[in-house]
């Protein structure tokens, strides 16, 4: 594969790497990024093309790396800059590309920023993040919720102004509207992008504009009991808004000054409004996640209906992807049976696009039951008892029969 082909990953295999749960390399429980290093052979046996590894950077680790405090740094627990270096220094020898995390929606509330940010309603950096006054009565500014349950509000004392959250309180929305915020963003993009990683998968990409009315959402008419609160109520003016499209834009020229790198975007969204994210002239994302296989129902007639109605629906041009497991989702042996799981690889591996191939699944892992104790997802805790739990596919990968089974 020549490393000027600018379309490799249209050629290629993903390979989703965990970092926590791959390989502990000193022991302390905890995956790292020495232990990927050390396990670059066998990723490069299983014949994939690329590792994208989820969030490495500092984080106070409210949920586990997707709260950045740092976009430029490693977290500890991780490893240092010069593990990073070796990483990937290593895989582009051995020739695989290294995707990176990146999360561009919100930071920790202990990133720098957003401590300045309500330090004071005229700090420079106050509307790099998404501040309201209370409503009239005093409560949260709209009905918006967060995806892990309650309100998208969070009331800062300090300033008496709520600031928003489509995730954890510890995860303030940054403000894409800001160009400020948008330039700094992309300055990260390139320091990685000088290191020589490979691309971008963007983090809940569709959220990052908002309603510049934060007018109040519609109620969900086929809300069900039992699911998650949040879905109580339809995301029309918190997410996937039209102009998310022009940033999306923006993001693949800053790819596109660097050789032969990609963006994919995480995208929870209904077929028609997924292929907006290829852009105009597919000057959009590369790859906008399709998750279809995640989610559907499993049997051959539906299976086949989704194929034929996402390769009907791609724009002129555009390049398909296949998604069957990922850290947010119930591992794929366990959702359908092993039997299945080994057709269901098949699948993956054949079908028109791209594939994306989640740690473990390559071996049949399955999802963990974890007692209730034991739960470290913040969305289990936060809305708990109704299966939302994401700490079962997140288990430390099966490497043998030792104890710990050779993860650490």
């Amino acid at each position: 594969m020549a490393q000027s082909d600018s379309n490799w990953w249209r050629d290629g295999i993903f390979y989703q790497v965990y970092p926590r749960s791959f390989q502990d390399s000193d022991g302390d429980g905890v995956g790292d990024l020495a232990g990927i290093l050390q396990r670059l052979p066998y990723v490069k046996s299983l014949g994939v093309d690329a590792i994208w590894l989820s969030p490495i950077f500092p984080s106070p680790m409210e949920d586990f790396g997707y709260d950045i405090s740092d976009y430029t740094g490693i977290e500890p627990v991780f490893g240092t800059m010069a593990d990073f270096d070796a990483l990937i220094t290593a895989a582009h020898d051995n020739g695989l590309k290294l995707i990176l995390d990146l999360v561009p929606n919100h930071t920790s509330d202990q990133h720098a920023w957003f401590v300045e940010s309500r330090a004071s309603r005229d700090n420079p950096k106050r509307d790099w993040y998404i501040w309201r006054d209370p409503a009239p009565d005093g409560g949260v500014p709209n009905n918006w919720l967060s995806e892990f349950g309650g309100s998208a509000w969070q009331f800062d004392e300090t300033t008496g102004q709520y600031y928003y959250h489509a995730f954890l309180a510890q995860q303030p929305d940054l403000n894409w509207r800001n160009p400020d915020v948008r330039a700094a963003i992309y300055d990260v993009m390139r320091f990685w992008l000088d290191k020589g990683v490979d691309g971008f998968r963007v983090d809940v990409i569709w959220h990052l504009i908002k309603d510049a009315e934060f007018r109040d959402n519609p109620p969900n008419p086929h809300y069900v009991e039992g699911r998650p609160p949040n879905e109580r109520i339809m995301t029309q003016y918190s997410t996937d808004q039209p102009e998310v499209h022009d940033v999306i834009a923006e993001m693949r020229r800053v790819t596109d000054e660097f050789e032969a790198r990609v963006l994919i975007g995480e995208i929870y969204l209904p077929l028609h409004r997924l292929m907006a994210y290829y852009g105009n002239d597919l000057t959009g994302a590369q790859m906008p996640f399709n998750f279809a296989l995640l989610l559907t129902f499993w049997s051959a007639r539906s299976i086949e209906t989704i194929i034929e109605d996402y390769e009907k629906a791609l724009p002129r041009g555009a390049w398909p992807n296949w998604v069957l497991g990922n850290h947010d989702r119930p591992r794929v042996a366990s959702r359908v049976g092993p039997e299945q799981a080994r057709v269901a690889a098949m699948l993956l591996l054949t079908l028109r696009g791209t594939p994306t191939l989640y740690y473990g699944d390559e071996i049949g892992m399955h999802q963990v039951a974890i007692a209730p104790e034991d739960v470290r997802d913040p969305f289990e805790k936060n809305v708990p008892g109704i299966g939302v739990g994401r700490d079962g596919c997140r288990t430390p990968m099966q490497w043998d029969a030792t104890e710990f089974a050779g993860f650490s």
